[in-house]
């Protein structure tokens, strides 16, 4: 056989079997852990998981979910309407998304609602549902079931950080 086509054939069997793809058809990565790669949370919660620490940061809080070992995933939640739980107890803290929600979302949605879990799995905020005199919500941390209007955009997403941060119980 002749050695250059040996050496070709098994260039391409390699390069053909080294992509490996899930259920899904989607490619899967592998990457080096980092620093900032908490590997406690669902890959696609990490930017979101660290943005969060970094919004802390500016407000003067050092927040570290990874050593706090908050953990989070996304998968389906049964009940109606909840686009996202935390789950916290003594030994627990937990964020789930609703898979649905995750998929018809823009990324400012998602960051609405993962800070908002992690506002009560971290910061230990309660529900508030005040509203300016127009309708729309004071805070991110609404629980949807009153009338307040969401307005969490890039044109206000300080204001909603701050308020988050300021209120913080933790």
């Amino acid at each position: 056989m002749n050695v250059r086509l040996f050496i070709t054939s098994l260039f391409l069997i390699l390069f053909i079997t080294a992509c490996q793809y899930n259920s899904i058809d989607e490619p899967l990565v592998q990457e080096e852990p980092s620093n900032t790669t908490n590997t406690l949370v669902d890959q696609r919660l990490n930017s979101y998981f660290s943005n969060f620490e970094n919004e802390a940061l500016k407000r003067g809080y050092d927040i570290d979910l990874n050593a706090l070992e908050i953990t989070g995933e996304i998968s389906s939640i049964p009940e109606s309407g909840v686009a996202g739980t935390c789950q916290y107890g003594l030994h627990l803290s937990h964020v789930t998304i609703d898979l649905n929600f995750w998929n018809n979302s823009s990324n400012n949605f998602r960051e609405f609602v993962v800070f908002h879990e992690l506002g009560h799995c971290v910061l230990h905020r309660d529900h508030r549902e005040d509203a300016f005199n127009n309708g729309i919500c004071r805070s991110i941390m609404r629980s949807g079931v009153e009338d307040c209007r969401d307005a969490y955009s890039p044109t206000n997403r300080e204001y909603y950080l701050d308020e988050l941060f300021a209120n913080a119980d933790f």
